[in-house]
C-alpha cells in the first residue's frame, strides 16, 4: 500500500444479520462477511437493553471520578488485565504515540485453586459507583453467551461440528473493556487519535456503543471504510487468535477509531467491547481444513493462547 491516506467510504458490503434466526440460515452470509472484512454486525444479539443502559450509566460515573480515586484503581504489573488504566498508556503496535483513551477491564473471576487461576488475576470494584459489581457481572454472561453463538456460527460456516469452540473457550480468558475517549484538547499530542490502526489480539470481539460515528476499517483493497452501526446492535470482528487458527481464512482486519470533528470533538466517546479469548492452554494450532497446498502461513506457528497474548501485550506498552 502506497504512503498516501487511503480513502474512505461506508461499509454496505458489511453482513448485518440477526442472532435470533437459525444459525444454519445465518452462517454462510456471516461467515463470508468475516472473510471479507473480518467484521459483521449482529442484531437481536439477547443482551438485555436495560442492563445495555445500566452499564453506560455506570461506566460514565466511573470515568467521572476524580483522576486520584480512579489511579487508586491503576495496578501495575498485571497487563492492565482488571482495573483502571489511565489516558495515554496503550498503544497500537507499531505506533509512536499513544492512544487518547482510558479503560477499566472486567475478566472472569475463578475459584482459588483452579487450575487456570494463575493466569487471571481477581477482579477489582470500584466502592464508589453503587452495583458496578452486578452490573458488569451480569454483562460479561451476556456478552459471553451472545459470543458463543458467534462462535457456533462460524463453526457451521467452516465445516465444523457446531459445538466446535465451547471447549475451546471454556474458561477462557475474556475481558470485558469500558472504554472513554475524552473530548478532544488543544494539548492531544500530534497525530494521535482515539485508537490508532490496530487488529485485536483475542478470538472475536463483540462491541457495543459502535452507533457513534468513528470506527474504521481497512478493506484488502487498502481503503478505509466507516463502520455504520444499528442502535443498540454489536459490531464483531475477527482476532488474531481465530485469524491463526483458520490459516487466514478469516482474517484479523486492521481498524482504528478516528478523531471526530466540529461539536462531536467536544464530547466524550463511550463504548464497551467484549474481547473472547481462548483458553489460555488451548494449543492455537491452523485447522487442516484451512491449509490448502501453500501450506501453513509461517506467521501461524502454534503457539498456546497464554504465549501469544503475552507476546501481543508487550508490544502495545501493557506488559
Amino acid at each position: 500500500m502506497s504512503n498516501a491516506s487511503p480513502s474512505r467510504r461506508s461499509t454496505a458490503g458489511i453482513a448485518s444479520v440477526s442472532l435470533a434466526q437459525p444459525l444454519e440460515e445465518i452462517a454462510g452470509e456471516l461467515g463470508s462477511s468475516f472473510a471479507e472484512y473480518g467484521f459483521a454486525i449482529i442484531r437481536d444479539h439477547g443482551i438485555p437493553h436495560e442492563l445495555i443502559g445500566r452499564a453506560e450509566s455506570a461506566s460514565k460515573a466511573f470515568f467521572a471520578l476524580p483522576e486520584e480515586v480512579k489511579k487508586a484503581y491503576h495496578k501495575p504489573g498485571i497487563g492492565g488485565a482488571r482495573g483502571y488504566t489511565p489516558f495515554g498508556t496503550e498503544k497500537a503496535k507499531d505506533a509512536n504515540i499513544f492512544d487518547l483513551k482510558e479503560f477499566w477491564h472486567v475478566g472472569r473471576s475463578l475459584p482459588e485453586g483452579h487450575e487456570l487461576a494463575e493466569h487471571m488475576a481477581p477482579n477489582m470494584w470500584p466502592d464508589e459507583i453503587a452495583d458496578f459489581r452486578e452490573i458488569f457481572t451480569a454483562l460479561y454472561s451476556a456478552f459471553e453467551e451472545a459470543g458463543g453463538r458467534v462462535l457456533e456460527a462460524i463453526a457451521l460456516h467452516l465445516g465444523l461440528d457446531q459445538q466446535f469452540f465451547a471447549p475451546t473457550v471454556e474458561d477462557g480468558n475474556s475481558v470485558m473493556r469500558l472504554l472513554h475517549y475524552p473530548p478532544l484538547g488543544r494539548d492531544a499530542p500530534d497525530g494521535a487519535i482515539r485508537a490508532a490502526a490496530h487488529g485485536d489480539i483475542n478470538t472475536i470481539t463483540l462491541l457495543l456503543g459502535a452507533e457513534e460515528a468513528g470506527l474504521e476499517l481497512l478493506s484488502k483493497s487498502g481503503e478505509w471504510l466507516a463502520v455504520e452501526v444499528p442502535e443498540g446492535a454489536l459490531v464483531i470482528n475477527v482476532g488474531d487468535m481465530l485469524e491463526r487458527l483458520t490459516n487466514g481464512t478469516l482474517p484479523s482486519t486492521t481498524h482504528r477509531v478516528v478523531n471526530p470533528s466540529g461539536p462531536s470533538a467536544l464530547r466524550s466517546r463511550y463504548s464497551m467491547p467484549f474481547f473472547l479469548h481462548f483458553r489460555p492452554d488451548y494449543m492455537i494450532e491452523p485447522l487442516p481444513s484451512c491449509v490448502g497446498e501453500e501450506g501453513i502461513d509461517p506467521e501461524h506457528v502454534p503457539i498456546t493462547a497464554h504465549d501469544f497474548l503475552m507476546q501481543r501485550l508487550r508490544e502495545i506498552n501493557l506488559a
